[in-house]
């Protein structure tokens, strides 16, 4: 049996700012939120500031696989719960699921990869000591490159 996966939450109201003409999200708005999800994840659950992680430590954590699916248009007013799942870690990147849902119903769901670099070589690094152990630590049940291994 295998445990529910541990998961960072977030509501977040729909402003005016986020939408299209046609009143609804504008796609890319999405991906704002999502940024915002992993960093807010960062700071508030891993206790890894991730503003020091990017300007002074100059380690980023770009998108590098992006697979999203639109279920249904969010509004102007609608609050959404965003919710993070950690799906895999590996040796230098991380996986994470997150969905967004109003009144029970998905709006908008993303797999996320996501790389840890070097921002000043721009190129991928391994996952530093401390960000490894404070995602092992959220959720010791998500798939570690090791255990991909061995199965």
């Amino acid at each position: 049996m295998n445990a529910e996966p541990a998961r960072f939450e977030r509501s977040v109201r729909i402003r005016f700012s986020h939408c299209d003409p046609a009143g609804i999200v504008f796609f890319p708005q999405y991906l704002v939120m999502t940024n915002a999800l992993v960093e807010d994840w960062f700071n508030e659950a891993l206790d890894i500031d991730y503003a020091v992680m990017i300007s002074k430590r100059r380690v980023g954590l770009p998108i590098v696989k992006l697979d999203c699916t639109f279920s249904k248009p969010s509004l102007m007013g609608d609050i959404l719960d965003l919710s993070l799942a950690l799906k895999r870690i590996g040796a230098r990147s991380i996986a994470v699921d997150i969905t967004a849902q109003a009144n029970g119903e998905t709006r908008f769901s993303a797999h996320q990869v996501l790389v840890t670099t070097s921002i000043e070589a721009g190129t991928s690094t391994p996952l530093p000591d401390d960000i490894r152990a404070a995602l092992t630590r959220f959720d010791p049940a998500a798939t570690t490159e090791a255990q991909e291994k061995q199965s």
